[in-house]
């Protein structure tokens, strides 16, 4: 357990979906934290191995702080030393499901967001203005040489996501499709999965926070399609006044119509993609080169990606024959039961 007196260290920026995931699970489980802004904040913090935010920082065995990152393991580990208020379903077939959605919001709405914020001229100049100010204090011309050489790596980097000339429209038709799906579900249900958040909500919110209340163009798209969404996610990011109960989830036999949709976009556009890039990664080959929504997908493989769907293999692999039938029931026509056919 967490000491009542003691309080999380992680480091992170507000531009990092990530980091504003983090918080927002943080706050809603009322586990305390203190954030060191910027990457390493004004102390001297131990450094990861790979360099992204958020990263916490958790004593080992012997009291000395590691950094650790990658915010849905670090979301499970919490689980297992602070009890109450779970964003994990206790139902292991819906478990499964929140998974599934949490993936898509980290893999693939990701996508979105790092396209929408390094393609558009207006998102470019935002971004490079604004996100290196949270780094320190900076002069004019500091801040103006600042943001030229981020947005001189950032954009180069499109190609990481699969952000290019081949998949900018497959990108932005989906993100529209889950704009108008998500907007369609908020009309009559609180969360993806009942009244009370779970992890995949906040996967979606934390791409959300960038998409639809900072970079310009994504969010003038989200104000004209989906004002929910909008206000949803300036909702989520504080939950610490939500109560909830074990009956606010969905039962697995009464998912509503709303959700089917949501879990047919990852479907549609998420699940082949996992397919393609593991066979990539598994070959050795240099490019992933597949079909998705009717469109040419190519990007450099991911393996990071293949773990994903490992993991989410690995934990179907878990379930119980009662679960699965049910996971396999509610998967049924989405796209999505090729990942665990």
């Amino acid at each position: 357990m967490i000491a009542p007196d003691s309080r999380i260290t992680l480091s992170g920026a507000p531009g990092s979906p990530y980091t504003r995931k983090m918080l927002a699970v943080l706050r809603y489980r009322h586990i305390p934290y203190r954030l060191a802004l910027g990457l390493y904040g004004a102390e001297e913090l131990p450094k990861p191995k790979v360099t992204l935010l958020p990263t916490f920082y958790f004593p080992d065995a012997d009291g000395r702080l590691q950094a650790v990152t990658d915010s849905t393991p670090i979301i499970r580990r919490l689980e297992g030393v602070v009890s109450g208020r779970s964003v994990r379903p206790s139902n292991p077939a819906l478990a499964l499901l929140d998974a599934l959605l949490e993936d898509y919001g980290d893999e693939w709405l990701t996508k979105a967001m790092f396209h929408y914020r390094w393609h558009y001229a207006d998102d470019i100049a935002k971004s490079s203005a604004v996100l290196p100010s949270w780094r320190g204090r900076l002069t004019d011309d500091q801040l103006k040489s600042a943001g030229a050489a981020f947005a001189g790596r950032q954009i180069p980097r499109l190609r990481y996501v699969g952000s290019n000339e081949a998949t900018w429209s497959v990108i932005e038709a989906s993100y529209t499709r889950f704009l108008d799906a998500m907007e369609k579900h908020l009309i009559e249900h609180a969360f993806l999965l009942g009244a009370r958040p779970g992890t995949g909500d906040f996967g979606m919110f934390g791409q959300l926070t960038q998409l639809a209340l900072f970079d310009p163009t994504p969010m003038a798209l989200t104000v004209l399609r989906a004002p929910r969404v909008l206000a949803w996610t300036a909702a989520v990011d504080d939950l610490t006044g939500l109560e909830p109960t074990e009956a606010d989830w969905f039962a697995m036999t009464a998912l509503p119509d709303t959700l089917k949709t949501i879990l047919g976009e990852v479907g549609r556009v998420y699940a082949p993609l996992l397919i393609a890039n593991a066979k990539a990664v598994q070959s050795g080959a240099e490019e992933v080169r597949t079909e998705i929504d009717g469109g040419v997908w190519v990007q450099q493989p991911f393996a990071y990606q293949a773990k994903c769907l490992t993991w989410l293999r690995d934990e179907y692999g878990a379930l119980d024959a009662e679960s699965r039938v049910q996971v396999d029931s509610a998967l049924a026509g989405t796209g999505c039961e090729v990942l665990f056919a």
